[in-house]
């Protein structure tokens, strides 16, 4: 489990086509290789990875097919910067929401506005996923944990405010229109809403 407060923005230093996936390297911090051991989890851009190996500040991961089709990591170049989160445990502060590193969907950037002290971005997902996006809920943007200004059900926008420290701390100080982002849905909301929709189709 991940609690969505991005603790790093490192980078990807080697990558590597093989059959069927792709390993990459990535440089970590000393405070996030303290203890860090291989089958460990951390989230890289929102997305759960197990480490399969460590080199000191250099970390590496191997990437499935399928993530690569999924989610941003399939787009992932030598340079690139990635946010980071090495899993909870027992005790930690749940500094936003509960995260599975489980990507629902990507996103499109498709406004950004900016002011002195603060950004806001209307990103665009397939509307099927607007089921489970609600003003004032929470949703994983690249692992980081949000919460929604505004929603549009059937344009399939929603828009988020990001504040300094988060733009510093993270890829999206970085973003501009047209970029694809992951989405993890707030498992709670997406129960939540599903069982209220079976209870409604039951009683017709």
């Amino acid at each position: 489990m991940y609690t969505g407060i991005i603790q790093a923005l490192c980078p990807v230093t080697t990558l590597e086509d093989k059959p069927g996936l792709k390993s990459f390297v990535i440089e970590l911090p000393p405070q996030l290789t303290t203890g860090l051991q291989l089958g460990a989890s951390v989230s890289i851009d929102g997305v759960c990875f197990t480490v399969t190996t460590i080199d000191g500040q250099l970390v590496g991961f191997d990437a499935m097919q399928e993530t690569l089709e999924t989610t941003t990591i399939g787009s992932l170049k030598q340079g690139d910067s990635v946010n980071i989160e090495r899993s909870a445990k027992m005790g930690d502060e749940i500094g936003g929401h509960p995260m599975s590193g489980h990507v629902s969907a990507m996103a499109e950037i498709v406004l950004i506005n900016e002011s002195e002290n603060n950004k806001s971005i209307t990103f665009k997902v397939d509307p099927e996923w607007m089921r489970f996006i609600f003003s004032k809920g929470f949703v994983g943007l690249d692992g980081l944990s949000l919460t929604v200004v505004d929603a549009q059900k059937d344009s399939g926008e929603f828009k988020v405010f990001f504040i300094p420290e988060s733009l510093k701390l993270t890829r999206f100080g970085s973003k501009q229109v047209s970029d694809f982002v992951n989405v993890e849905i707030d498992p709670q909301t997406q129960v939540i809403v599903e069982t209220v929709e079976r209870v409604m189709a039951e009683r017709g």
